[in-house]
């Protein structure tokens, strides 16, 4: 049964929060996937939201670009946590994305992340942090997580020291 629920507005959405379902994979927390949109297909969302808690959903990740209103729509439907992903966009960046998520009306609260990358990523760790409240073995997970991040940044400052900056960032390969 699927804890987390991820609503995209577009599938165009989905190569853009990639991140999300793999993190999601690597923990082993079961989560479902739909394109729904707030605008094109208001009824299916509506009736997706509402029915997520009787599936087991504990947690809600909605992405949306340009007006994003996704993540509000989502809220309003339901009183589970929602995790709003705010897409880029060629306008702006994903700023009036942002904007739009992060303006929520008291009462209707909405968590937003980054646009971009990074959006992906913590919103799957977001839910995942929301969710080790009442699992110790998610808890666990994150803090193997953290661990592992700890070590690959030692593991590149180590590096950094055996060759130095110059041919360290030769090795990555940027451009001059």
């Amino acid at each position: 049964m699927p804890q987390i629920g991820i609503i995209l507005g577009s599938d165009s959405d989905l190569p853009k929060i990639r991140q999300c379902p793999e993190i999601l994979d690597k923990f082993g927390v079961s989560f479902e996937i739909i394109f729904s949109s707030a605008h094109r297909t208001p009824e299916q969302t509506k009736e997706w939201v509402e029915s997520a808690r009787s599936r087991g959903i504990k947690v809600i990740i909605a992405a949306a670009g340009g007006a994003a209103h996704l993540p509000g729509v989502c809220a309003a439907h339901t009183t589970l946590p929602i995790v709003g992903i705010p897409i880029e966009s060629p306008v702006s960046g994903g700023l009036d994305s942002i904007l739009s998520i992060i303006q929520m009306p008291s009462g209707i609260p909405v968590a937003a992340m980054p646009a971009g990358k990074a959006g992906g990523a913590n919103s799957a760790l977001f839910a995942l942090s929301i969710l080790s409240v009442s699992d110790s073995s998610i808890a666990e997970k994150l803090a193997a997580y953290r661990e592992e991040m700890k070590t690959e940044i030692k593991k590149k400052n180590d590096l950094l020291n055996e060759k130095g900056y110059k041919e360290y960032i030769d090795s990555l390969g940027v451009k001059k």
